[in-house]
């Protein structure tokens, strides 16, 4: 369960580094449009902290946590940073005005895609381990 807490703590600071970031990047750039820098801040918000405040509560009722716990949320993990910092590549060249190419631009999708997939396949795992932890604490 510390586990969990500590990560809930790691996503808390991440999400307002993305915030502060975004607010004062845009700020002295003096750019007004939108930019996905602007989402980073929420991703690791509800992704991160909210998420594993969540299996911390979890856990202590269901006690679901497995062999297979640590490896699921190492991709998760995995997924979510690189989701995050795919945004923030994409945000900075928006932010800046550069011209990527379109191999740098489908680069850019592309490994934020990956990240995304990692998040749903590991959230879909976890989703089975906790299912199991009810059954089996109803039983």
């Amino acid at each position: 369960m510390k586990r969990y807490v500590n990560s809930a703590l790691l996503y808390a600071v991440l999400a307002m580094a993305g915030g502060v970031f975004y607010r004062k990047f845009t700020k002295f750039s003096g750019f007004t449009a939108q930019t996905t820098l602007s989402v980073v801040h929420t991703h690791y918000f509800l992704l991160g902290l909210v998420f594993f405040l969540l299996l911390l509560v979890l856990e202590k009722n269901l006690s679901f946590t497995g062999e297979k716990t640590g490896r699921v949320l190492a991709v998760y993990h995995i997924g979510l940073n690189l989701t995050a910092v795919m945004l923030v590549v994409r945000g900075v060249t928006q932010v800046m005005g550069t011209n990527l190419s379109r191999g740098a631009d489908a680069a850019i999708s592309g490994m934020a895609g990956i990240g995304h997939i990692l998040l749903g396949v590991s959230l879909v795992l976890l989703l089975l381990q906790i299912k199991r932890g009810v059954s089996a604490s109803l039983s």
